[in-house]
């Protein structure tokens, strides 16, 4: 069985796209979802996203990590799959989709994605830290001389250490002269830095506004992909009107080979 692909990536972040709305692919197959995102043996990506057909909204998206599993909500996965499925034909300028943490809406501008995310309204404080799930768990921690931190070592020591077998993605954030703000992150499921995370920098940004370090609701942030930027407003509650933007583009398009 051969299954067409398409390659996507968003800052950095690097995805296999794959449209299922026919339902043929062997979503259950852990081994073979790795297998693709293996970056020595397969396509290599950090994960893949399926589109799929959805009675609600345009779309149905259903995100792995490149460990084959099933996975929580992921920001860049979601602005890539908007730009996929406004490259099929599917939707125009603006779309509605359902994901794992529910229903986000979008809109396109060239290579440009403006994704909307899910409110937040519960921000924990963690030894030097900041918790909170913006579609995914994360942990966002202040640290000074950034380039130079083992975010790997770091990282895997918080996710496990800090929140045992669930883990979390563990975010390391570093202001800049020019008030923005370099992220380094390592994500659960990839089990290793990234070079880009999409519910990460949303969490950073509201991370740096809900501890007074910036005053501004438009934040951007630096990425080793590239750049982004969220916007939010500030309510009672938390935050709201959250939007992750930044690019998402097409890499290229192949054939996959499957035996059942």
């Amino acid at each position: 069985m051969k299954i067409e692909f398409y390659k996507y990536q968003g800052t950095g972040n690097d995805f296999v796209m794959i449209d299922n709305r026919r339902g043929d692919f062997p979503k259950s197959n852990i081994d073979f979802i790795a297998h693709i995102c293996d970056r020595r043996f397969g396509v290599g990506a950090d994960g893949l996203i399926l589109l799929e057909a959805d009675a609600r909204t345009d779309f149905g998206m259903v995100y792995y990590n490149s460990d084959g599993k099933a996975s929580s909500m992921c920001g860049n996965g979601a602005r890539c799959m908007v730009s996929f499925a406004h490259f099929l034909g599917m939707v125009g300028e603006k779309t509605t989709f359902m994901a794992v943490d529910g229903r986000h809406h979008a809109t396109v501008q060239g290579t440009v994605v403006h994704l909307k995310m899910q409110d937040v309204t519960e921000i924990k404080a963690k030894p030097n830290a900041i918790f909170m799930n913006t579609g995914s768990p994360h942990h966002v921690q202040m640290v000074s001389d950034l380039p130079n931190l083992n975010v790997a070592k770091e990282g895997a020591k918080l996710r496990y250490g800090l929140y045992g077998k669930a883990g979390s993605n563990i975010n390391f954030v570093e202001e800049s002269d020019d008030g923005e703000f370099a992220v380094r992150t390592y994500e659960r499921g990839v089990e290793d830095e990234t070079l880009s995370c999409g519910t990460g920098v949303t969490a950073v940004a509201l991370a740096m506004h809900h501890l007074g370090v910036t005053t501004n609701s438009k934040v951007k942030l630096k990425v080793l992909g590239g750049s982004l930027e969220v916007t939010f407003v500030a309510t009672p509650q938390g935050y709201g009107d959250i939007y992750l933007i930044g690019e998402a583009k097409q890499v290229f398009k192949g054939e996959l080979q499957w035996n059942s």
